[in-house]
């Protein structure tokens, strides 16, 4: 970008520590037109690094290198070797260097240097599931680094407007692109669904922009909003020239994204140590057709609570609703076949107390004590309503005209003729003028 001179960060440069990741945006100064604007991080850039360590899988799976040498010193290097290692990235996106991209990788190699030593000991559980996906629909595979700007590979990650998971999808998107979400799942929180969702979008997105930092870009701020810079920008179809049209933070998505690529492929010559990763224990699912709580399996499967919720993050409550669809559970291998082994005794475990649902509901009885005035009024409206049983019930005589017959007789009276014979108790429809007939 010709255009911009000088970036001044709107932070000291020295802080590496866990607070300071509290910074939000870049300021960019027009040297020509002497004006600043201010551009916003992508919010995964802003995330404190104490709390992406608090997360499960960081818990469980990964822990710091103590071995590493001068974990806290990035040495410095002329804009000549950076332009040179992003041209030797094995990569179809477009990543040229300029100023706007310098300071992102900046700030990678120095205040965020944390948070990427939890991304690269993180990667190597997501990462595989990332490129499985790319590769099946035929993608580049340096996408595999997009949820480092979007999530920092968080993947219970919630951004301010209400994006969920490692790929940052709100909740329209979702829907298009088959994600459940409701008001006990939400698969945008599971890595492999949200992926495989994120794959395809990103495919129609490219077909849309042609352009692979366009639809990156689109990926970011929607289509419609990449769409109405490159008309502002005079039909261009290029990142760089409609820059200066997109909003704040889509100009610097495309930068932190290649920035993101240039750190996870050169972090050692930054001094930056991954965590070492334990072997993640090997899993399995099972199918449920009936509603259980999570309670139930820990207790019968012998595995804590927590464990399941963890690998089973779409699930939104500790109810697992297999009675409205057919659902996965996802166990440790050798906890799948205890669940299998013992499925009658978990869904009975405790069922009374966990699932507290209910099917079927009685309506509770008018209550008994009322007030005299009350009380007055019930009596009034039943000594009315016996009244008038009485009056509809009274005994009615019909007399037997000459040449009359049942049908007729009944036809008149409004009933029937096995009501009038039941009534009379009649054996034949034989009838005598003057006769008397009880009719109701």
């Amino acid at each position: 970008m010709k255009r911009i001179k000088t970036i001044v960060l709107i932070f000291a440069t020295g802080m590496i520590g866990a607070g300071a990741q509290n910074v939000k945006e870049i300021e960019v100064h027009d040297d020509r037109n002497n004006t600043d604007e201010v551009i916003e991080l992508p919010e995964a850039m802003t995330y404190d690094t104490d709390s992406l360590l608090k997360e499960w899988n960081a818990q469980k799976y990964l822990f710091p290198d103590t071995t590493c040498a001068d974990p806290d010193y990035n040495p410095p290097f002329p804009a000549e070797i950076f332009k040179e290692r992003l041209s030797r990235i094995p990569a179809i996106i477009e990543m040229p260097h300029n100023e706007v991209v310098q300071k992102f990788i900046d700030q990678y190699s120095g205040r965020l240097r944390r948070s990427v030593s939890y991304m690269l000991g993180a990667g190597n559980l997501y990462i595989p599931i990332f490129e499985e996906a790319l590769d099946y629909y035929g993608l580049p595979l340096e996408l595999k680094y997009l949820p480092v700007i979007e999530s920092a590979l968080d993947p219970t990650a919630v951004s301010h407007a209400g994006a969920v998971g490692l790929w940052q999808f709100m909740l329209a998107t979702s829907k298009r692109y088959d994600l459940k979400v409701n008001s006990l799942i939400d698969e945008r929180r599971d890595p492999v669904k949200a992926t495989w969702a994120a794959a395809k979008y990103l495919r129609d997105l490219y077909r849309m922009c042609g352009d692979w930092n366009l639809a990156i870009a689109a990926y970011n701020c929607g289509p419609s909003n990449v769409n109405k810079a490159i008309h502002r920008a005079g039909n261009v179809k290029d990142y760089w020239v409609i820059y200066p049209y997109l909003p704040k933070e889509t100009r610097g998505y495309v930068p932190a994204f290649i920035a993101a690529n240039y750190i996870m492929n050169y972090y050692c010559e930054h001094n930056i140590c991954p965590m070492k990763t334990k072997l993640p224990i090997a899993t399995d699912t099972v199918m449920v057709s009936r509603n259980v709580h999570v309670e139930q399996i820990a207790a019968l499967c012998n595995i804590e609570v927590a464990d399941i919720k963890a690998l089973n993050p779409q699930y939104r409550t500790d109810i697992i609703p297999g009675q409205t669809e057919p659902c996965a559970i996802r166990l440790p291998q050798e906890k799948a076949l205890a669940f299998i082994d013992q499925q009658d005794s978990i869904y009975n475990y405790r069922a009374e107390e966990l699932l507290t649902r209910r099917v079927i509901v009685a309506v509770a009885d008018q209550p008994q004590q009322r007030t005299s005035s009350t009380r007055q009024s019930t009596k009034k409206q039943t000594a009315r309503n016996k009244t008038n049983k009485k009056s509809r019930t009274k005994t009615q005589i019909a007399t037997v005209r000459s040449g009359d017959t049942l049908s007729a007789i009944a036809a008149r009276n409004h009933t029937t003729v096995s009501k009038l014979k039941r009534l009379n108790n009649m054996r034949s429809d034989r009838l005598k003028p003057g006769q008397k007939l009880r009719v109701k």
